[in-house]
């Protein structure tokens, strides 16, 4: 795969430094989108919405999580390895966790190592736990550039800065610098769920099958996990491999770069964008057990002929793009917030190229709508990811200029315009 947009997303995104945010007060401050007629079944027309800005400055914004405590508190993660809190519109000064020193040293330029994924125990509450994901300097040579580690940590109820005392579940040895997923989430089971890429390089390259179709190791999966029981963590006793040939704590594999899953926090299911190889972008609803396809697939089209003759029965994407639409995706959630009524029920994601889009389910189908962006200095903006707050509403981050280091991100939360309210 050339290093071009496609590298860029495993997330290689930017830096960025929030150093201001609020809420929209000005022109400048909000941008408007508009649908093409997918949207027609419940507006009558195309319906508008407005892009809210809540922090700039950002240095490379790759996460956006709640901590489920009542505070209305929102906390994104800065690549280079920093936790910021925006509560009330405002961004604190200090972070809610700096683990820099912990994470790998990048690089002005685009990179996709860094701190990556953030969840908070569903208990955040009364026992201050959460766990993040991040990309460790190697501990040991054999073709080892890096390690992906998921480590737990704690705050002390509504403080705005966690204890740096580290816990370690899981550290996976990673051949390449690049295909390093990382996001987290808790599932409506009370397990913890951790997406990994493939390993990196380009086409699977690592051992005989590729590491996406090789259940003997962690890469290419989404894995799950029991982070209440267990030293470090327990098994579920029902995940997919328990018993049988395969690694125990992986829940579904055949993926190459899920970037970015959520799960439907009405419906429960899960949905993941997986970052495709020179063809095809994908979003898959994630079920336990299943095979995804990477590297025998790239989405419903025959990557590996003979991979594929071997590899048994493959779940195929709801949903595909080619790369004259975009060139890498970036995963995003089902809308179930209040302030948006056109949205309910879609799923909203992005490329990284700067587009939008939404899945509508119609007739047990899925049908991809544009969500168009319009307005000044729009175009250049890179979909880094997205996120959700305790309500359900939903964020947009973006930056200007590629780089892991670069000071150039902007939040936004997604809102209703003119017509939809």
């Amino acid at each position: 795969m050339k290093i071009t947009l496609k590298y860029c997303l495993g997330l290689g995104l930017s830096g960025w430094m929030l150093a201001a945010c609020g809420q929209a007060n000005s022109a400048s401050d909000t941008l408007t989108a508009s649908t093409e007629a997918g949207m027609a079944s419940n507006t009558g027309n195309a319906a508008s919405f407005r892009l809210e800005k809540i922090a700039e400055g950002v240095t490379s914004p790759v996460e956006l999580a709640h901590a489920g405590d009542g505070s209305g508190r929102i906390f994104i993660v800065e690549q280079p390895g920093r936790i910021r809190i925006v509560k009330d519109g405002k961004l604190s000064p200090q972070p809610f966790l700096d683990i820099t020193s912990r994470t790998v040293r990048l690089s002005e330029n685009y990179s996709e190592m860094g701190l990556l994924g953030l969840a908070f125990h569903p208990d955040f509450k009364s026992n201050g736990r959460f766990f993040v994901y991040y990309s460790a300097p190697a501990t040991k040579g054999g073709g080892v550039v890096h390690q992906s580690v998921l480590a737990e940590y704690e705050a002390s109820g509504n403080a705005g800065q966690a204890q740096m005392a580290e816990k370690v579940l899981l550290r996976v040895d990673q051949p390449e610098s690049n295909h390093n997923g990382g996001h987290l989430a808790f599932g409506p089971d009370g397990y913890l769920y951790a997406g990994l890429g493939d390993g990196g390089g380009a086409g699977d390259k690592h051992g005989k099958t590729g590491n996406g179709q090789d259940l003997s190791n962690l890469l290419g999966k989404i894995i799950r996990l029991d982070v209440d029981k267990g030293q470090p963590y327990a098994i579920p006793a029902d995940n997919p491999f328990v018993g049988k040939d395969g690694m125990d704590e992986i829940y579904a594999y055949g993926l190459r770069n899920p970037w970015r899953f959520s799960f439907d926090r009405q419906t429960g299911q899960l949905f993941c964008g997986d970052v495709g190889q020179n063809e095809l972008e994908e979003v898959n609803i994630i079920e336990k057990g299943k095979n995804y396809g990477w590297r025998a697939m790239e989405a419903s089209q025959v990557y590996d002929k003979s991979l594929k003759a071997s590899a048994g029965p493959t779940v195929l994407p709801i949903d595909e793009y080619p790369h004259s639409l975009g060139n890498s995706i970036t995963g995003g959630y089902v809308y179930r917030g209040k302030n948006i009524p056109a949205l309910q029920g879609r799923y909203i994601f992005g490329d990284w190229s700067g587009k939008l889009f939404y899945l509508e389910e119609q007739g047990g189908k899925w049908q991809r709508h544009p969500l168009n962006l319009a307005g000044d200095g729009i175009a250049d903006l890179r979909v880094n990811s997205f996120g959700e707050d305790e309500n359900g509403e939903l964020y947009i981050l973006t930056q200007r200029k590629v780089g892991a280091k670069s000071p150039t991100g902007i939040v936004y939360r997604l809102a209703a315009g003119a017509g939809n309210q």
